[in-house]
């Protein structure tokens, strides 16, 4: 039975983690700032209560940044209501409360922050401190997207490629996706790559699609480096190399990357780009079988049915067939249907 490759090109929806902003750096004069800040200032308050929170010449302190916070929050500082959101999205120094950070992601965002209605825009898309709302996520990402914020673009084409919150628009999707990846924004770079993959928004180009996968598989996102494996393996946007393909399929598996994992494994089951090994193509198999990718479950089947890289097992092979058919893959349930017959028959 010839199994294929199957390559996860959509895009996903990924939080980034929220990273802790203010104003200026921290190489102010720590007592001149705290005369300041005590004196009412309030952007001196907001960035003792940064040099607190990150720990940059002090010792880091949530209550005493908090303190800060608190201070120049009051006065309108929208940079320390933007970090006391954070603070309490993260439950540092407080517990944690989701409703609260959007509280203060709001006052933020209402002055016009722009990684305030960011923040706003994820938890509105997560339903963290308040019910789920697309639509609602949709206005606060368009509001970050339209000052230049990658991520918030990013966000928002996956809102226009799914019609999450909006009326679904692929050419409105890719318009978003390549003004964040045109700020190296990884995970946008391998989206626009997924649309010119598909044809989603664009006219269809495999060799754009690539350029745009590598861009973001030399970043790091296993997605990319998967994605721009299928495209060396079956030569669609450039020449066919099953190393150079076996090469960013591993890269990607060494990341837990389930389909990646199956396809390298079956790299090395059918020594394409690499030398054949049954014994390296189960350990790969198992790895994505683990994570429920019903292919690698059907294929490790066969290697047990055959004893290829591991000694034959009959019922190994029927368990692994019969996890792979109740997960919905065919061949797997015809081949057992098939071997059902074969035992009554005998």
């Amino acid at each position: 039975m010839k199994r294929s490759f199957i390559g996860f090109l959509a895009a996903f929806l990924v939080m980034q983690p929220a990273r802790v902003h203010g104003e200026n750096g921290s190489t102010e004069n720590i007592a001149q700032l705290q005369i300041a800040a005590r004196q009412g200032d309030a952007i001196a308050q907001n960035r003792l209560g940064l040099l607190y929170h990150t720990g940059q010449g002090v010792k880091q302190d949530y209550a005493e940044a908090l303190r800060w916070y608190r201070q120049a929050a009051a006065q309108g500082r929208a940079w320390a209501q933007l970090s006391l959101g954070i603070m309490y999205e993260k439950g540092q120094g407080v517990p944690q409360d989701y409703a609260e950070a959007l509280q203060w992601y709001l006052k933020a965002a209402g002055q016009g922050l722009a990684k305030a209605q960011y923040n706003a825009g994820l938890a509105y898309q997560k339903g963290r401190g308040v019910k789920q709302d697309y639509a609602e996520a949709s206005q606060w990402f368009l509001k970050a997207a339209e000052q230049g914020f990658a991520e918030a673009q990013n966000k928002l084409g996956l809102l226009y490629d799914s019609g999450l919150g909006v009326r679904q628009d692929y050419a409105e999707a890719a318009g978003w996706f390549r003004k964040a990846a045109m700020q190296d924004h990884a995970w946008a770079q391998n989206n626009l790559g997924a649309m010119y993959l598909t044809g989603r928004g664009v006219v269809q180009d495999h060799a754009e699609a690539a350029g745009w996968f590598r861009k973001a598989a030399v970043k790091g996102i296993a997605l990319a480096q998967n994605n721009i494996g299928l495209l060396y393996y079956s030569g669609q946007g450039g020449k066919q190399d099953f190393a150079e393909a076996a090469s960013w399929f591993r890269k990607a598996a060494m990341q837990n990357h389930a389909w990646a994992q199956n396809n390298l494994g079956v790299m090395y089951e059918k020594g394409l780009g690499v030398p054949q090994d049954y014994a390296e193509a189960l350990r790969w198999y198992r790895k994505a079988a683990a994570q429920d990718i019903s292919e690698a479950q059907y294929s490790l089947g066969v290697l047990y049915e055959n004893g290829r890289g591991v000694p034959q097992d009959q019922q190994q092979a029927k368990k692994w067939f019969s996890k792979a058919c109740n997960n919905g893959f065919k061949p797997a349930c015809d081949h057992t249907a098939v071997t059902a017959r074969k035992e009554t028959e005998h």
